[in-house]
């Protein structure tokens, strides 16, 4: 059972599936600080629940007769959290794939103590082993965020619990992406999230493999493309990255189309738009800093086709009201 701590102000909730030592890293990093910890598991075959049991943390198991995602996990650990210390104040959410750095807790805790506007705050996330392939290398990148008022969080952040429950939490219906429509709703009563320029997790992709990659961006697609039709003021860059891989996918069907028509010139003006953009991608790249700026800007414009595969699904589930679980890549 989780600890009851009567006076408690902030608790942890973390989610997990099959996360192994991944796991056993995150509860190292939370049961320290004596804080209610709750683990909620979704379908784990390895020993999870009881790893999580041993680490005195509270262990919900979502019942898989219904879809699971990352937003119900999210929601019912932070149910299970409420029953188990009723005064918390704060909810640090954490992906059991990632270890809490120390000394965050005490930061993000005393932003919100001292703003009342911040209802969310978060820090940087960094890949534990980036070194170990070029794709935990591109997620590495990927959470290399500006600090300052944000649009959203990701899935590790210290929300306001009022906040939190007042909006309703988390969407569970949302595949991925269900943090930036959170935060939409969040900041539609005026609330304000902040990334701050303090090391808060260290996360473990252990994504080796293409099919693995291709996975994760045909989730985010489907997310993409969820939250753009949900959420009344999501933020505008996430709608552009679905209308990026709209335009960059479909852009053969217009050449084909030139081709049938004969419109040769037209076709060949349309199919150079991808060398174009693979140069851009590769200078932007390159300009950053970031090695192998070629393959970057390679699977830049690869993954708009899984994202667009993504969008696919989450329209045609919608037409076919059709509820689909957790998208996963590993």
């Amino acid at each position: 059972m989780a600890r009851r701590l009567g006076i408690a102000t902030v608790g942890v909730v973390i989610i997990g599936r099959n996360e192994g030592e991944r796991l056993v890293a995150c509860l190292r990093s939370v049961a320290s600080l004596g804080l209610p910890m709750v683990y909620v598991d979704s379908g784990s075959t390895d020993n999870s629940r009881e790893v999580a049991g041993a680490a005195f943390a509270e262990v919900v198991e979502l019942d898989l007769s219904r879809p699971f995602t990352a937003a119900r996990a999210r929601n019912e650990g932070a149910a299970a959290l409420i029953r188990c210390a009723p005064a918390l104040r704060y909810i640090q959410f954490v992906d059991g794939d990632c270890e809490i750095v120390d000394g965050w807790i005490a930061k993000a805790q005393m932003v919100l103590d001292t703003r009342p506007e911040v209802v969310a705050v978060c820090g940087q996330r960094s890949e534990r082993y980036p070194e170990r392939s070029f794709y935990n290398r591109l997620c590495n990148k990927e959470w290399n965020t500006p600090v300052g008022e944000a649009l959203a969080c990701g899935g590790d952040a210290m929300m306001r619990m009022g906040a939190f429950m007042a909006v309703g939490g988390f969407d569970d219906s949302m595949i991925a992406h269900e943090e930036p429509e959170l935060c939409a709703r969040l900041r539609n009563r005026e609330g304000i999230i902040l990334r701050i320029d303090e090391p808060m997790t260290l996360h473990d992709a252990n994504i080796m493999q293409f099919s693995q990659w291709w996975r994760r961006n045909v989730r985010a697609g489907f997310g993409y493309a969820q939250a753009a039709v949900r959420a009344p003021g999501y933020p505008k860059s996430e709608i552009a990255l679905l209308r990026r891989a709209l335009t960059w996918s479909l852009l053969p069907i217009p050449i084909v189309i030139a081709l049938l028509l004969g419109w040769t010139l037209i076709a060949i003006a349309l199919f150079l738009l991808y060398p174009l953009q693979f140069a851009r991608l590769s200078l932007r790249e390159r300009s950053m800093g970031y090695p192998l700026a070629f393959k970057n800007a390679a699977l830049s414009l690869i993954g708009k086709f899984a994202e667009t595969l993504g969008a696919m699904k989450c329209g045609v589930d919608t037409l076919l009201g059709r509820k689909r679980g957790a998208i996963l890549y590993r």
